[in-house]
């Protein structure tokens, strides 16, 4: 058997605290908004103006504090969403060269509008299915090394207070992004990102981030980023997070994270926050209908989720069980004309419907042991 994630996760999905997004998206009529506060401090940030002769040397140290905000939602279809990004920022700056004065700024810093679209996602080996070898049921599966991947389109709107402005106007945003699975508390995300794009201030940038979930509620990040920018004038960096996060209820999460930032003219810059996610989900899983002999089973499709990782096994550890409240629709088999075939064994069929009854009874308990574990969850 194999098993698939799916866009919507029973519990929320966010991209904080760390820089990196996900091919996945929120799923349809699901609406999230991920906030929080940040404290930026720099040091010594160096650049040149080149448009004079010779070129003049700038350097200013700063103190900067903030909030950031995303809005995602998941509209039309499953594997699109439409997401909006903004930071409103105040920044204080002091310039050391090639005068010493002050300046200061506060209005939005970043005003992005984008869609992200899944393009692949992978499908892994349902192991609990292996009961002929314990080495098979635990060993890696090498199908998790193909990961995921969407795609990325943005527009950065100019929208922003003078201080930030980037001087060439509106830009284009792209990216790919790709998620591998390494376990089932293991993920590794990656983004390649090419920001305001054909304009003297574009710049790619590389992520790599890896989560971990220590427990049902808590999980931890570490992360890596590096920019490469196309105006010489400004300097690349290099940026290296951790945090964690916290799953208060299934549609609620809090974050905290450090960033050290590291620049190629010695600055040393670090950038403290903290936040919460929340969605209103009113997702509607598409059904799955599954035939066991006669007998016709509907299920929700399967998802999975970064604190979403405890599996009840379906039929003795398969797909992850129904939430749905409708019971088990089971048919009745058809009746059978008459034939020249031999006559059935009455045995044979006796055995087979109680077998069959035993699954129905199986999967009935799994979804209410589901059922009672997210309520418990929901209190909490």
């Amino acid at each position: 058997m194999q098993i698939s994630w799916a866009q919507y996760t029973e519990v929320i999905n966010s991209r904080r605290p760390g820089f990196a997004d996900s091919p996945y998206g929120v799923g349809t009529k699901v609406y999230q908004v991920e906030g929080g506060l940040f404290y930026k401090n720099t040091g010594n940030y160096l650049f040149w103006d080149f448009t004079s002769e010779p070129p003049i040397q700038n350097n200013y140290s700063s103190k900067a504090f903030g909030t950031d905000v995303t809005f995602r939602t998941g509209q039309f279809f499953e594997k699109l969403e439409l997401n909006l990004d903004l930071a409103v920022q105040n920044e204080n700056r002091d310039y050391k060269s090639p005068e010493v004065y002050s300046a200061s700024g506060f209005g939005f810093s970043k005003l992005t509008v984008g869609a992200k679209y899944l393009v692949y996602k992978p499908t892994y080996t349902d192991k609990s299915k292996e009961i002929r070898s314990w080495r098979a049921r635990h060993s890696f599966d090498k199908k998790r090394l193909i990961p995921a991947v969407g795609v990325y389109a943005g527009l950065n709107t100019n929208l922003l207070q003078e201080m930030f402005k980037n001087p060439d106007g509106i830009s284009p945003k792209f990216a790919i992004f790709t998620q591998n699975d390494l376990s089932n508390k293991w993920v590794v995300l990656t983004n390649f990102i090419m920001d305001h794009a054909f304009t003297d201030y574009s710049e790619n940038s590389f992520i790599l981030t890896t989560t971990y979930s220590l427990t049902q509620r808590w999980s931890a990040f570490g992360e890596g980023q590096a920019f490469f920018r196309k105006q010489k004038s400004i300097p690349n960096d290099f940026q290296f997070g951790a945090g964690g996060a916290y799953l208060i209820h299934k549609n609620m999460q809090a974050d905290l994270s450090g960033r050290m930032i590291f620049d190629e003219r010695g600055d040393n810059t670090f950038l403290l926050g903290g936040g919460v996610s929340w969605r209103l989900d009113n997702h509607k899983d598409k059904i799955i209908r599954q035939k066991i002999d006669n007998n016709e089973v509907r299920l929700k499709e399967d998802s999975g989720g970064f604190f979403n990782k405890i599996t009840f096994g379906l039929f003795a550890g398969g797909a992850k069980a129904s939430q749905n409240k409708k019971m088990p629709n089971v048919k009745p088999a058809k009746a059978k004309t008459r034939s020249l075939e031999p006559p059935v064994n009455k045995k044979a069929m006796r055995a087979k419907k109680k077998n069959n009854k035993r699954l129905i009874k199986q999967q009935k308990e799994k979804e209410k042991a589901e059922r009672k574990y997210y309520k418990k969850l929901e209190k909490n």
